[in-house]
């Protein structure tokens, strides 16, 4: 289907599912679908894109800037970095008399603290954030989701991952990428319960997606979400 508004035109698919809710989904190649309860009218559907116009023409224009490849980042006032699905510029300060450097969220920047104004040191003091921000958020997540699961993990770790958001193994000891702090917190609970459910099931079988989208029915919306923002989700 065609639909054009404030000037501009795009192309969308509409899927009627077993669901309850209506959503939209943008994939990484821009293909948009709106998947709705069985039954749903089109002019709903129309109403929908139409509520969320600007997010979508926003997405389309950050997956054509994804496709020129990542901007690499600067470590200067200004400069914006992802926490929890949003960006937020940073402020430096130089700080003598601390321990150790380190960052704070304050309103809507992250205030950077350091010795020295080095790239090496700010990018690690971000980095520190990041993982301790990601250790709480996945462990308040768990507790969260825990009563969906008579099994309990033996260990979480946070780990530094080129190739995957989480692991789960047979010991029931689950690790996550400490990006993850980047992600919006319901990316977050996706992942959670993604490697929570591969202490039931370590395979990617039948069984498995059933338990995920029993928990989690929109998990595909929280996947979308990574694939689209993965290329931003630097330090």
């Amino acid at each position: 289907m065609i639909h054009t508004y404030s000037g501009k035109t795009i192309r969308f698919e509409i899927k009627y599912k077993n669901r309850t809710s209506i959503g939209i989904m943008i994939d990484s190649y821009g293909n948009i679908e709106v998947l709705a309860p069985k039954g749903t009218p089109d002019e709903r559907a129309l109403q929908l894109l139409e509520d969320n116009w600007d997010l979508i023409q926003q997405k389309l224009k950050e997956m054509k800037d994804r496709l020129q490849g990542p901007q690499q980042k600067v470590y200067e006032p200004g400069e914006s970095f992802l926490y929890l699905g949003n960006n937020y510029p940073i402020q430096i300060f130089r700080e003598n008399n601390i321990e150790h450097d380190y960052v704070v969220f304050e309103g809507d920047k992250l205030h950077i603290f350091v010795t020295q104004l080095e790239d090496e040191k700010i990018k690690h003091a971000l980095r520190r954030f990041y993982y301790q921000q990601c250790k709480a958020l996945v462990e308040k997540s768990i507790s969260f989701y825990q009563s969906h699961f008579k099994t309990k993990p033996r260990s979480i770790r946070i780990t530094d991952s080129k190739t995957t958001w989480g692991t789960c193994d047979s010991r029931h000891q689950l690790t996550f990428n400490w990006r993850l702090a980047m992600a919006p917190q319901e990316v977050i609970d996706y992942v959670v319960v993604h490697e929570m459910c591969h202490m039931i099931h370590l395979n990617h079988d039948r069984s498995f997606w059933r338990l995920v989208g029993k928990i989690m029915p929109d998990y595909k919306e929280q996947e979308n979400w990574l694939t689209l923002s993965n290329w931003k989700m630097t330090v």
